[in-house]
């Protein structure tokens, strides 16, 4: 955002953003929903104009003699047709909602879409939040926790059956997230350069001053860089988020066991839900904690953020960017 040629720029830190983000990217599905009402409704009409432009012409009927003949002869006529008991009208599919009980998600039970929402809220921001206290490659990998909890959660919840090797892949997937846990919090930072010819200050002044300039940098290094503490916050505030993400899973697959819907209105009511709910929350943090201490613009100074969003034009056309992938 600005000093980026010191050692100490700044950078744009907005979870909360972020997740809003999200959220207009989910509701963009709206859009497809819509231009695929308007392709179907073209496309009915023209259908229906093709078939009012066939012309019909009257069936050939036979007389009343050629009728009696047959008759007489014994032989069908070709009105008439052999019955088949082999051959009836089959019955129509049955739908796969109806099979399963399931009902059309409309009027107020679309609101039950809130709850999912609300819970990919807190895992987003959350992950968002840790994000800035690790590397990215610890962030991915982190994230592998998820499938332990959506396995636990469908097993107590949705009353799922997992195997002993469903089990033994859960288990190793959580062993490789705490061996990239405990690979992030011993992570050793660049040392310092040490003198030439392995040499140490003896009282020199120009070795003095020499190793005074590497200790301040040092010093800076480690300011900057994050630490052990850091870096295991923000590793338990990742996965953490996950328990929310695999709530939302359950919830959602919970509902739709009930409910019957397309699922990119699914996605579109989600992102409703998220955006509206993600805006008053927003409202509240940015009054309760949007400003530091030091009166600077915290991690959920709303205005700030906006601000920084429509003034530079890098983080703009990334946020768009990003909305579009999610949409």
């Amino acid at each position: 955002m600005a000093d980026c040629e010191t050692k100490r720029p700044k950078t744009f830190e907005q979870p909360v953003i972020q997740t809003l983000q999200m959220f207009i990217g989910e509701s963009g599905c709206w859009l497809v929903v819509f231009f695929t009402y308007l392709y179907r409704r073209m496309a009915r009409a023209t259908s229906m104009t093709a078939s009012q432009d066939i012309a019909y012409e009257p069936v050939e009927t036979r007389n009343s003699e050629d009728a009696q003949i047959d008759d007489d002869t014994g032989e069908l006529s070709g009105s008439q047709t052999l019955v088949d008991p082999t051959n009836v009208v089959a019955k129509p599919l049955v739908d796969g909602d109806e099979l399963y009980g399931r009902k059309p998600m409309e009027g107020w039970s679309v609101a039950l879409l809130a709850l999912p929402a609300i819970c990919d809220i807190c895992g987003t921001t959350l992950m968002n939040v840790g994000l800035l206290f690790v590397a990215a490659s610890i962030y991915q990998m982190t994230r592998g926790a998820l499938v332990l909890f959506v396995g636990l959660f469908s097993v107590v919840f949705l009353k799922r059956n997992l195997n002993g090797w469903k089990w033994a892949s859960l288990f190793i997937v959580v062993l490789g997230v705490a061996v990239v846990g405990l690979a992030g919090a011993l992570e050793k930072k660049n040392a310092a350069p040490s003198l030439p010819g392995d040499t140490q200050p003896g009282g020199q002044p120009d070795l003095l001053i020499h190793r005074a300039i590497i200790v301040m940098r040092e010093t800076l290094s480690a300011l900057e860089a994050h630490t052990a503490a850091e870096t295991v916050i923000g590793i338990l505030m990742i996965a953490g988020a996950q328990i929310f993400t695999a709530s939302q899973f359950v919830l959602e697959e919970s509902i739709m066991e009930k409910y019957s819907m397309d699922p990119i209105q699914v996605v579109g009511w989600e992102g409703v839900f998220g955006f509206l709910v993600t805006l008053i929350g927003m409202g509240i943090l940015h009054a309760a904690v949007g400003q530091t201490a030091s009166g600077q613009g915290g991690y959920f100074d709303a205005r700030e953020g906006f601000y920084e969003i429509f003034h530079n034009r890098n983080i703009a056309v990334s946020s768009v960017l990003i909305m579009i992938s999610i949409g």
